[in-house]
């Protein structure tokens, strides 16, 4: 009978310890009252009259809330805020005892808190202001949790998800005025070398009337020596006898040229030697003109 009692006697001592795991705590009661909380490790109770009424996990937990509201430009759209919050470890019992489920609380608080920011901006500008209404849900749940035994670590908006017709217009939105900005860039190259290529061209041509005027000069320099050495070379000529000469020269060299030409099929001109004196009076009839209209244009009125 001793050895009963005696076996009794252990089996009920060590019903009376229990442990807890590492980041949490036990309630204990006595007859249904809060008796203590019970940390990580090895704990004991009395047998029979105490009892583990529940366990409080004291880590990080984290709570993903999907809220349905509406812009101020009267846009539907799914704000997502993900809630991070744990027990403090010095308010256990209130975090056991006084909230019945702590995440419907939670819940309501950012519904509530979602739903007044959240009108007063519009579609936009809800992707820039996602900060500040995290910030609000933080701040409303930090006021209202703490006297329930509960800390807020975090709350994030990690999505804003608008209706897909709404999302479709956005992107065509986007993607008109990329096509706009791609069109007038497009414009702007097309007038720069529409511009740079009408600069060259006058360049080029300005270059061009620089060389012929160039070689005209040089032209006219060289008749003139022409001219002065053979009237000094040879006795009874005149300026007008060696311009003929030169400018038959010139006419044979001419049709030289042409005849070499493969690319030449028929030429209509003046020919023969005597054409030459045609050209030369003409030549010169019109230097006449243009000296004479050139004085006349000098002298004063009278």
């Amino acid at each position: 009978m001793i050895w009963v009692l005696l076996v009794i006697l252990i089996v009920l001592l060590f019903s009376g310890l229990y442990t807890v795991k590492q980041q949490t705590s036990a309630i204990v009661e006595r007859f249904g009252r809060f008796l203590k909380v019970s940390n990580s490790g090895l704990n004991f109770k009395i047998p029979l009259i105490d009892q583990i009424a529940g366990r409080v996990s004291l880590r990080v937990q984290q709570l993903d809330v999907r809220v349905e509201t509406k812009t101020k430009d009267n846009v539907f759209v799914f704000v997502v805020v993900s809630v991070q919050y744990y027990v403090l470890p010095t308010k256990v019992v209130d975090a056991f005892y006084r909230l019945q489920n702590p995440q419907e609380q939670i819940t309501a608080y950012v519904f509530d808190t979602v739903r007044a920011r959240v009108p007063n901006v519009q579609l936009d500008q809800l992707f820039e202001t996602k900060d500040d209404i995290a910030n609000a849900v933080k701040a409303e749940l930090d006021q209202v949790m703490d006297d329930f035994g509960y800390g807020i670590v975090k709350a994030l908006v990690t999505d804003i998800d608008p209706d897909t017709k709404v999302k479709m217009s956005m992107n065509e939105i986007n993607a008109a005025q990329r096509l706009r900005e791609a069109a007038i860039q497009q414009a702007e190259a097309d007038k720069i070398r529409v511009v740079k290529a009408a600069e060259g061209e006058a360049e080029s041509k300005a270059l061009q009337g620089q060389g012929i005027a160039n070689q005209r000069k040089a032209i006219i320099e060289g008749l003139k020596e022409s001219v002065e050495n053979f009237s000094s070379a040879v006795n009874g000529v005149n300026s007008q006898d060696v311009m003929n000469l030169v400018m038959m020269t010139q006419y044979f060299d001419t049709i030289k040229e042409l005849g070499l030409s493969g690319k030449n099929s028929t030429i209509l001109i003046p020919h023969g030697p005597g054409g030459m004196q045609d050209m030369s009076d003409q030549i010169r009839n019109a230097m006449i003109t243009a000296e004479q209209v050139n004085k006349s244009t000098l002298s004063p009125k009278a």
